[in-house]
């Protein structure tokens, strides 16, 4: 019989402990932050009806990279790709009940059928933080504050990465106004402009002048040209320094900077694929060389709600993602040194001892002190080195001369020191030497 291969599905990953560590050490950064600024935890289910994504989030999306498939019921569902359309069809449940400004988020898993490569699998993890019933610079400001916030509480300086902003209001002027694209022609323009720094300058030059068309490519050019050289929102060309969305970005800019959020950049290229964005876009840009990459975004989306019948409300969020960041973290030599959660390894030096071991574990675990017990009778050499591959800080041996004078040997099993100690100093040895994250910190959560 042929053996079943020990690699996970295409595109996904497994999560040993030590992997898992760094997953959860993200998570709870990520929901500490958010937290901080109102935010309140919320979860939805992992299939939805497939016209929830192919009414907004794109052809692309819903066509080419969602997993879909009829249930046995006939229904045409698919495993969820994002969250945003099913936060949105739950606000809108909810139209009348909740309190505004609703400011909601979640850390969830999702599927889509791309392409594998560095940094971007089928099966993703990302929190999606979400403020509804907000309108204007102070919402928008404080989605992309949030998102400073938590990559300054794994550490990150400004100049580690910068922030590109651009507004789809904006980009909608500038594709029928300013270069005076029909409807046809505009998407297809959208989608080259965000494609503009993955191509070579040729390839653009040649997509442009094929959408443009041969008898307007030269004017056409001309003002793409224009566009293209405005790295401040005071730079664009005079056709479109007037627009409205110019005095806001130029507001949101202004507020940003009061916060704090100095690394901030307009950036006339940065469209954001979804067709949902109906006002400021946004993405984190990691400028390390070896990882040189956007790694998330979000922006504003106030016709997502409408669409399940309820009244129109206003939106705004991002998206950070587990693996970017995990790789903007490594990159930058800001992933911290991880113990296992489990503090303290009990060796028994005999088996007779066991049930004192035990009890000595469960009074140990009952002053929130993770203990693992081992009850398999090798030798101590055997029972040290299990303590040492799991990374677990502290080993305590159980002996007769330890039960009976209630002082206990503990081993650190980094530097190799001992020490005789009571049960009280073996608690408090383990709690003042507790490694940052080495345990779950539920308290994050609650």
């Amino acid at each position: 019989m042929t053996s079943l291969s020990t690699n996970p599905y295409k595109g996904t990953r497994d999560y040993y402990p030590r992997e898992k560590r760094i997953q959860n050490y993200i998570f709870n950064i990520w929901a500490r932050t958010v937290k901080q600024f109102g935010y309140e935890e919320y979860g939805a289910p992992m299939l939805e009806p497939l016209e929830v994504y192919t009414a907004k989030s794109g052809d692309e999306l819903a066509g080419e990279q969602t997993y879909r498939f009829t249930d046995r019921g006939e229904r045409q569902v698919a495993i969820r790709p994002e969250m945003t359309p099913s936060i949105s069809r739950m606000v809108a449940a909810k139209r009348q009940e909740l309190a505004y400004p609703a400011r909601l988020f979640s850390i969830a898993n999702f599927m889509r059928y791309e392409r594998p490569q560095r940094g971007r699998e089928r099966e993703f993890w990302q929190m999606n933080v979400d403020m509804f019933g907000a309108a204007g610079v102070q919402a928008d400001a404080e989605i992309i504050t949030l998102g400073f916030e938590t990559m300054k509480a794994f550490g990150a300086t400004p100049n580690m990465y910068s922030i590109k902003v651009n507004s789809r209001t904006l980009i909608d002027a500038m594709m029928q106004d300013y270069l005076g694209l029909d409807p046809i022609q505009a998407p297809l323009m959208v989608k080259l402009f965000d494609r503009k720094n993955k191509i070579s300058n040729e390839d653009f030059r040649d997509q442009a002048i094929e959408i443009f068309g041969v008898d307007n490519a030269k004017e056409g050019l001309g003002k793409i040209a224009k566009l293209l050289i405005a790295k401040e929102i005071s730079s664009l060309p005079s056709e479109l320094s007037e627009h409205e969305t110019v005095a806001e970005l130029s507001s949101l800019f202004e507020v940003l900077q009061q916060r704090g959020v100095t690394n901030v950049q307009f950036d006339i290229t940065l469209m954001r694929g979804f067709d949902y964005y109906t006002g400021t876009v946004f993405e984190f840009f990691d400028s390390h060389p070896d990882n040189n990459r956007a790694m998330f975004g979000g922006g504003r989306y106030d016709g997502l709600v409408g669409l399940f019948g309820a009244e129109p409300i206003s939106a705004v969020g991002m998206a950070p993602g587990l693996s970017p960041i995990e790789l903007f973290l490594e990159s930058h030599n800001l992933l911290p040194e991880f113990a296992s959660t489990t503090e303290l390894y009990m060796a028994t030096l005999d088996e007779s001892l066991i049930p004192q071991a035990y009890d000595l574990a469960s009074q140990l675990r009952s002053e929130k002190v993770n203990v693992e017990l081992d009850f398999t009778g090798r030798k101590l050499d055997k029972q040290i080195k299990t303590a040492v591959k799991k990374q677990i800080p502290y080993v305590v041996f159980i002996g007769e001369n330890e039960v009976k004078s209630q002082k206990f040997n503990v081993k650190n099993t980094k530097t190799g020191e001992e020490e005789a100690v009571v049960f009280e100093r073996l608690v408090t040895l383990v709690k003042d030497k507790r490694h940052n994250y080495s345990v779950d910190d539920n308290d994050l959560f609650e």
